[in-house]
This record gives C-alpha cells, sequence and structure tokens, in this order.
C-alpha cells in the first residue's frame, strides 16, 4: 500500500509580509500532478495544514480546493490538526467528509480509533493523533502521571497500541527529540515539548509534521516529510521533495522522493549594490525569487530597499555585512567632554557607525556645517 506523506502547509503564510498563498496554490497543482503520474492508495496530511488557528478565507478556500481534487480522485485522505491549527476549525464537518473518504481527526478526546484499509497483504491500521499537549490528555485520564509531552504522548499510545498482527501508520503533529529545526517553526525553549522516538516502535510507519526540515529521526520510518514550500532563508539551501511511503508486507516498508519545483525560490544572494545591479550578474537569474541580499558595501547606499526592488521585485530581506556590522562596538562618553570639540565629538561617533574615520572632505563639510549652526545660535 503506497501514500503520499504530506504536513505544514501552512495555507495563508506570510514570509516577511509576502502572502505566499500564490506559491502554496501552485506547488499543491504540482503535487497533484505527482499524484496523477505517481498512484498512490493514500495522502497523510500530518498538520498545520493551516498557518493560524483562525485562518483568512482565501486559505480556506484553497484547502476545500485541494481535498475536493483528492476526493475527486478517489484517494482517501487521513488528516490531523497541528499546533497552528484550531482542532475544532479542521473537525468541522468530519462525519460528512468521511462519506468522501476524507477522514479528519476529531478534537481530542481520547485514544485514536484505527481506520482500516486491506491490500494483497492483509490489513493496514491507520490512526490519527491531532497535536497533543499534556493538559489535553490530563483532561481525559486524570488519574495518569502525565507532566510533560513525553508523558501525554505515552499515556496516549498505551491506550492505542496497535495490533501486533496488522501493518500500522500513525500520523503524529509532535517535535521528536534529535530533529533538526529551523527559524521557522514554534518549538519551545529546552526542548520541554519534544517526545522520544522509542514511543513510536510499535508502529510499522510514523508519518509526522511539525518540523519544517524533510528528516528521519532515531529510524528510517519514523519520518518528517517537510513542508512543500520553503518559509525562513534557514531553508535556503534545502531542496523540498513529496514523500512516497509503500508499506509491503509486514516488516517491509520503502520510502522514495519526487522533488518540487516552486513557482518562486527562496534564496540568499550577497554582493555589493554595484555588483549587483550590474545587468550582466542578473540577466540569467531569477530575478522575481524571494531574496535576502546582502550588501557588502562599507557605506550605507541611500534608499537601497527601494532601489534593488526595481530589480528584485520579491527582495524580502536587506542586510549589510561590511566592517560596521561585524564588530560590535559601544559608544561611550569621553571622560572630559568639555575638553572635545564638537567636530571630534561628531568624528568619534562617525567612527564607531561605520569602523572608519571620516575622510578629509567630509570633516572639512561637518565643519563648516557646525560654524554655520553656530554662527546661527549667536544671532539669535
Amino acid at each position: 500500500m503506497r501514500f503520499l506523506h504530506l504536513s505544514d502547509l501552512h495555507l495563508g503564510k506570510r514570509v516577511c509580509e509576502f502572502s505566499m498563498l500564490d506559491d502554496q496554490r501552485y506547488i499543491l497543482e504540482q503535487i497533484l500532478s505527482l499524484l496523477d503520474s505517481t498512484p498512490v492508495d493514500g495522502v497523510l496530511l500530518a498538520g498545520d495544514l493551516y498557518d493560524k488557528p483562525v485562518p483568512p478565507a482565501e486559505a480556506v478556500r484553497l484547502l476545500d480546493w485541494f481535498l475536493t481534487q483528492l476526493a475527486e480522485r478517489q484517494l482517501p485522505v487521513f488528516a490531523i490538526s497541528g499546533n497552528h491549527d484550531s482542532a475544532d476549525r479542521i473537525a468541522f464537518g468530519a462525519a460528512l467528509l468521511q462519506n468522501s473518504r476524507v477522514y479528519v481527526s476529531p478534537v481530542f478526546s481520547g485514544a485514536p480509533v484505527s481506520i482500516p484499509l486491506t491490500d494483497e497483504y492483509g490489513t493496514l491500521d491507520v490512526y490519527l493523533l491531532p497535536f497533543l499537549k499534556p493538559a489535553m490528555v490530563r483532561h481525559v485520564w486524570p488519574d495518569e502521571p502525565v507532566e510533560t509531552y513525553n508523558d501525554a504522548l505515552a499515556c496516549v499510545l498505551r491506550h492505542c497500541p496497535p495490533d501486533p498482527a496488522h501493518r500500522s501508520v500513525l500520523v503524529a503533529h509532535q517535535f521528536v527529540a534529535g530533529a533538526a529545526c529551523c527559524e521557522s517553526e514554534e518549538v519551545s525553549v529546552g526542548g520541554v515539548d519534544s517526545v522520544d522516538a522509542s514511543l513510536f516502535d510499535a508502529f510499522d510507519y510514523v508519518a509526522l509534521g511539525h518540523l519544517h526540515s524533510p528528516q528521519k529521526v532515531g529510524r528510517d520510518t519514523v519520518r518528517y516529510c517537510g513542508t512543500p514550500l520553503k518559509y525562513s532563508f534557514s531553508e535556503a539551501r534545502q531542496h523540498k521533495s513529496a514523500c512516497f511511503v509503500e508499506l509491503g508486507p509486514k516488516g517491509e516498508v520503502s520510502i522514495t522522493t519526487a522533488t518540487l519545483t516552486p513557482k518562486h525560490d527562496l534564496r540568499e544572494v550577497r554582493g555589493s549594490y554595484m555588483e549587483l545591479t550590474d545587468r550582466r550578474r542578473y540577466a540569467d537569474t531569477a530575478v522575481d525569487d524571494y531574496l535576502h541580499i546582502t550588501l557588502t558595501d562599507e557605506q550605507d547606499v541611500p534608499d537601497a530597499l527601494a532601489r534593488l526592488r526595481v530589480i528584485y521585485p520579491n527582495l524580502m530581506r536587506l542586510d549589510y555585512d561590511n566592517l560596521r556590522t561585524r564588530e560590535d562596538q559601544q559608544i561611550t562618553a569621553p571622560e572630559r567632554a568639555e575638553s572635545i570639540t564638537p567636530l571630534e565629538h561628531f568624528s568619534a561617533f562617525y567612527q564607531l557607525q561605520n569602523n572608519q574615520p571620516l575622510t578629509a572632505a567630509q570633516a572639512a563639510f561637518c565643519q563648516q556645517l557646525i560654524e554655520e549652526i553656530w554662527k546661527e545660535g549667536e544671532d539669535a
């Protein structure tokens, strides 16, 4: 039995105030094309379907369209809510959706019930476990010793042990200890929200959501598929993909990936202002990609962001890397301020800000400006 494992669509997300909706629709269309050419028996959606608990209407319409497209292809869908989602909103209409074989995790109220599928190798059970917090589990089992996220997950899984004679797939949305994080994820300080990968030992495959980098944790079959799009510049060097998992006879699991190509890549570029505005450098590049540009000029370029966006319309972030930004200097007051001339005060400030002294022409101009201000004060 073959599944497509997706997670963290984050529909409605904005990156540096740029809406990702068009890019998200583009990548979902690409995923549907993959499914048309690479048949599967079901789609696993491991949480964070939306970017916010109350998503914008456009994001709701996009998810509605995607689920409808999957249903029209007669593909069963197994979806859960993540930490970015409202579990109540995701669960709305779940009973009705089952008629279209779209299975959505309910608001957590106890151990998940398996959804059985069959093929030539027998029964395969799918378990849908939405994002959990310890308080949710204590509410259901108040007598259980649940203090941590690990305690919470262990408690739930004790109440739904998979049949060892069946193949089993768990769809979950948690932070598993030892996994690598990106800056666009919400992970608690100190890893207090982490769970141990060994809790999943009874399952043949664990389709995880929450972390944006595709990776295995502990064993090949406990896996984050990663986001279908890059949502932070810490992901700029990643290659996003669709994750396909095939479960043969009990104990046989194979995993393959297919590359996803975004409408606009998210990249980091560095160089001087003159280099980046030289047509010979950018003529053969995708200038409409989402960019983080780092300028190496020692002097700040006036109105650089607006001027660069004439060439790079989707410039998201602009930084400088020069002597000034590399050195962390502090401005300290002179011990005898009364013995320092105004020009010397300004020169010291300029040196601290730019890690280089005033030029002779700059000093002469400043001195002239100071004298004019002084004269105006005397005349007043």
